[in-house]
């Protein structure tokens, strides 16, 4: 049996080291700023959240505030709008998940479950079809709710999808009531 002998680093060996130590710092500081900026900007996480005042907003009267680049409804619904949610039956709805932030993932699309709890009048929504992206008309269409003209997607008083290509309902932001005339979205 040959003895193996136990073979002492060289000066050779501690330069390779070295030098791709060096290297691996070098590429590290050349490559941080491309994935820093990908972060969002200070502007960005300014948005995250935003206050509206609605105590202007009378029955049956809309505003659409941005948040976080995207168009939110808030919508101070008549009493018929809101009997008309309410009794949409769940069979009939082409999406039943709620989508709504405030609520878990599986939440049924509910008039309830999509609007305010304790405040049924008062309903907030990311504006956005969510076929492609367009920005639907509110208070139009079959279920006087919201209606996308550029692929006649459909949208009941709770924002919920009815007909056309949209395959979801549109989606309730994470919001609360600060006051009875504020509130907070995100």
């Amino acid at each position: 049996m040959a003895q193996s002998a136990a073979v002492e680093p060289t000066r050779r060996d501690f330069l390779y080291i070295a030098t791709g130590a060096v290297g691996a710092v070098g590429l590290a500081a050349v490559v941080w700023p491309f994935i820093d900026q990908m972060n969002p900007d200070a502007s960005a996480l300014a948005l995250a959240s935003t206050e509206v005042d609605i105590g202007s907003i009378q029955t049956g009267e809309s505003v659409t505030v941005k948040w976080r680049g995207k168009p939110v409804v808030i919508r101070n619904r008549t009493a018929e709008e809101v009997s008309a949610a309410k009794d949409a039956p769940l069979s009939e709805l082409k999406d039943p998940i709620a989508r709504n932030g405030n609520l878990p993932a599986d939440a049924p699309a509910t008039d309830a479950n999509r609007a305010a709890t304790g405040k049924e009048n008062w309903f907030v929504m990311v504006n956005v079809c969510t076929h492609l992206g367009c920005i639907p008309l509110g208070q139009q269409g079959e279920y006087s709710g919201w209606f996308c003209p550029c692929h006649g997607s459909v949208y009941d008083t709770a924002g919920r999808i009815r007909k056309g290509p949209a395959p979801e309902n549109m989606a309730i932001p994470v919001y609360s009531f600060l006051s009875d005339t504020k509130i907070k979205i995100g």
